[in-house]
């Protein structure tokens, strides 16, 4: 029942507010019969109505329809009625910290696992859809109940990797170095390093790698794989 499309980032270089992952995004919810979507604004620490308004005058010019979940009087009914939920980016710990106070976490979870409904998520809400957000690169800007989040995959992701240049003289640490230290500790899920202009798109239980550049695989207890695009990795669903 599963429809995912996590992306890394909603802007690369070069390119305006979800440009690059357009075509991406575009077929994916005309693929599944989206009209409207519910955005969650959660993550942004600004203004909750500037994200919203942003989203839909990139997705209007689209041909779709655009509710905030800030702009309901009820989150919880608009949750389930939605037709495809949206979640961007922003700060992880402030998104999951809003979800919690608004016990929006398993309406949510219901929606996208039981009932079959879309869901888009960048950055923090990428982060957001993986078994938990401690692989965010993000500061904890607030105090979370705690790190669990929607488990709509079994693995962890880390948005927006990034890659130590081989003549850098930089000693400190790397991405990589902060993930394996998350897999120095026992059992441990998968994390998947999405670099910019990079998502995974799931269908059921086939989960593959799109968009310009390889991912990159990190496994507790196995050698650092790079994952070129288009790559099947359905494995990952079974852990």
């Amino acid at each position: 029942m599963r429809k995912l499309l996590l992306l890394s980032c909603s802007t690369i270089h070069g390119s305006g507010f979800l440009e690059y992952a357009r075509e991406y995004i575009y077929e994916f919810f005309t693929k599944n019969g989206v009209k409207e979507v519910l955005f969650v604004p959660y993550a942004n620490v600004e203004s909750l109505e500037g994200y919203t308004g942003k989203v839909r005058s990139e997705l209007t010019k689209w041909g779709f329809q655009v509710t905030g979940l800030n702009e309901v009087s009820n989150p919880i009914e608009a949750v389930g009625a939605a037709q495809c939920i949206f979640i961007g980016g922003g700060n992880t710990f402030l998104l999951l910290k809003r979800l919690q106070e608004g016990n929006l976490l398993e309406p949510i979870r219901k929606r996208i696992l039981q009932d079959g409904v879309p869901y888009l998520g960048s950055s923090a809400g990428t982060n957001l859809a993986t078994a938990s957000i401690n692989t965010t690169n993000d500061m904890p800007i607030v105090h979370c109940e705690n790190f669990e989040a929607l488990s709509l995959v079994p693995f962890n992701i880390n948005p927006h990797y990034i890659d130590s240049p081989p003549d850098s003289k930089h000693m400190g640490e790397t991405r990589e170095t902060r993930i394996n230290e998350f897999h120095a500790l026992p059992d441990r899920p998968p994390v998947l390093g999405l670099r910019e202009g990079t998502f995974l798109h799931v269908r059921g239980d086939v989960a593959t790698i799109g968009g310009i550049y390889p991912a990159r695989l990190f496994i507790q207890g196995k050698e650092t794989t790079e994952v070129p695009s288009g790559s099947d990795l359905s494995f990952l669903l079974k852990q």
